[in-house]
Parts: structure tokens; sequence; C-alpha cells
């Protein structure tokens, strides 16, 4: 059971659906009924972006859950974004389709370790990315995302000196674009770390004029490759503003059914891994189905609950980061 997370999963068990049931028409009642509002990440399957009242990046999603008079809260993406719905919505009952649903990069950084490496630098700031559990957010002076993490360093007085975690390539991004000498936690996104510079370029001689779209979470070599750097939202945005036809994709792949949603006449290729298999696919984003979407909903289950000290402590880096971004204009 999560050390962190009280997870309500009493009565909760597979389910037999009737296959004659239009998902979609049930979901929709029943989110009448219970007065709730589904979010969807980017990189969920397309029939739940679909379904989705919202969606987007993580952190824009629970804001904007927030801000709706919803009572509950269905976050179709992974455990930690469910959390941070609920910091941000404390009073709202917020599920999470499929309970499993972790993420490689939240799981790289376990709050005890940090714990102990953040005591080796007693007066360094504490910034840490969104994509990271409750219990690190409330161990953070500052919570960034990747659209607004250099702005937020820049923000900051030179001699400070800064505890970057937990991705090492964000944050060593973050390094090079604003010069500043960051200590980096050695944690990593499993899907952004696999995208070949190889296979990249032979895509790129195959399609001459062809745009990169990297996210910053990817390795270097792929990120000196890119035509543009930015998170999800600013990826689509690009895309959607872009005169150019064809782009390459070095996110995951569930971000290419709204851009071809939003650019019909454009053409989208996901950015090719180093093995042949379907990597470039979170396989915890991936556990999300519509199937468990409407049990989610139907049942009440699972249920994210956060330890109200925790989310005292975890919200104030997250307004924080809010403070700096609304007064720069990020």
């Amino acid at each position: 059971m999560d050390t962190l997370a009280e997870i309500n999963i009493k009565g909760f068990a597979e389910e037999f659906i009737d296959p004659t049931l239009d998902l979609f028409e049930e979901i929709k009642k029943l989110k009448k009924e219970k007065n709730a509002v589904i979010l969807a990440h980017y990189y969920q399957e397309p029939d739940i972006q679909d379904i989705a009242d919202y969606i987007g990046d993580s952190l824009g999603l629970s804001q904007q859950a927030a801000k709706t008079d919803a009572d509950v809260i269905v976050f179709a993406g992974v455990h930690f974004m469910a959390e941070t719905a609920k910091i941000l919505s404390p009073t709202k009952k917020v599920l999470l389709p499929d309970i499993k649903a972790g993420c490689s990069l939240a799981d790289s950084c376990p709050p005890h370790l940090f714990k102990k490496f953040r005591e080796k630098y007693p007066d360094h700031l504490v910034i840490t990315y969104v994509n990271c559990t409750a219990e690190l957010k409330a161990m953070s002076d500052i919570v960034c995302t990747s659209s607004n993490a250099v702005g937020i360093v820049e923000s900051l007085p030179k001699e400070q000196k800064i505890i970057f975690g937990p991705d090492k390539n964000l944050g060593a991004y973050v390094a090079k674009k604003t010069g500043r000498d960051l200590v980096l936690w050695n944690g990593a996104c499993m899907v952004h770390e696999i995208f070949s510079r190889e296979k990249i370029t032979k895509m790129k001689e195959r399609h001459p004029g062809v745009k990169l779209l990297a996210h910053p979470e990817c390795e270097d070599a792929i990120l000196q490759m890119a035509d543009y750097i930015g998170s999800t939202t600013g990826i689509l945005n690009f895309a959607t503003k872009s005169s150019d036809q064809e782009f390459i994709v070095a996110t995951e792949a569930g971000i290419l059914h709204q851009m071809q949603k939003d650019n019909p006449q454009k053409k989208f290729f996901p950015a090719p891994p180093e093995s042949n298999c379907a990597c470039n696919d979170c396989p915890h984003m991936k556990r999300n189905t519509l199937e468990k979407l409407y049990l989610c909903l139907k049942n009440g289950l699972p249920e994210i609950f956060v330890p109200q000290d925790i989310i005292e402590k975890a919200v104030l880096p997250i307004e924080r980061m809010l403070e700096i971004s609304s007064k720069l204009g990020l």
C-alpha cells in the first residue's frame, strides 16, 4: 500500500461490463448524476481524451478542476497528478481510474532518499518539477513545470544555490539555458529517455524540412537536434501556429491525437525509440481505459487521499510558483 496516500479500494474489483453498453453515453450520465468533472492528460488513449471535459498538462488540469463546482474529479492520468488535484481541491473527491497508474519519474525519487539528499545541501533552495509525489512537493521550496522552470530559476538571485529534482534531463536543460550550476537529482522519465538520435536523423533525411519538436525531459542529444523544445501544451501550440506541415514529435505518443485533431491537414510522426517496441507509449498512462473510467465513476473508486499535513505543506511551493509566474507573466 502507498506510504503517502491512503487508497480506499474496499469493494473495488473487476466487474463484468455489458458489451452492448454505450460507454460514452453511460459515462456522460454518471458524470451528470455525480456532478463530476473528467480530466484527461494528453498522454491518455484517444477515447478518454474525447470523453474528457478538459484535456491538458497535469498542473493546468488540476487548476481547471479547482475552479469548477464539481463534487468529484476523475483524473485520467497517473497517481501524482491525482494527488496534485487533491492538493488544490482538498474538499473534492478525487478518483483515479487505475490505482496502479504510477510514473517512472516520480518513482525514481523516493521521498525518504530525497530527504537525505537534501540534508547534504542545507543552504540550497529546493525546486521540484511538478511530476513528483505530494510528499516530495511538501519538501520543496518551489514547484515548477516544464514550461516555467527556466523562468523560475532565472527569477532567483544568481548567488542562490539550488537543488533541482527529480528530472535530471529537465534540470540539465534548465542549467544550460540559465547558466546556473544546479545540483541535480538523478531521476528520469522512461519514455523520454529512449528516443534514438540515429533514427530521428534518418527520418529527417526521408522528410526534408520536417521539424523536430521535443519535450525538455528528453536527453540532451535529442534536444540539440530539436527545432522547438517545450511542454506538451507548448508542443501542441507550436505545431498549430507553425506554417510547416510535417513534424517529428519527441514526447509520449498520446499527444499526437490532439495534434492531429487540431491540425488535420498536417502530418505528425512519433519520434522513433532505440528499440522496435512501442516505448514512446507510457505503460502507466495507458493503464487507464474507457472501461476503467466507467467503473471508476460508477463505483466512486479508487479514491485518492492525501494526508492533511502533506496538503498544507505541498500547496505552499505550488502557490509560490504561481506567484512568481504571475509576476513574470510566465
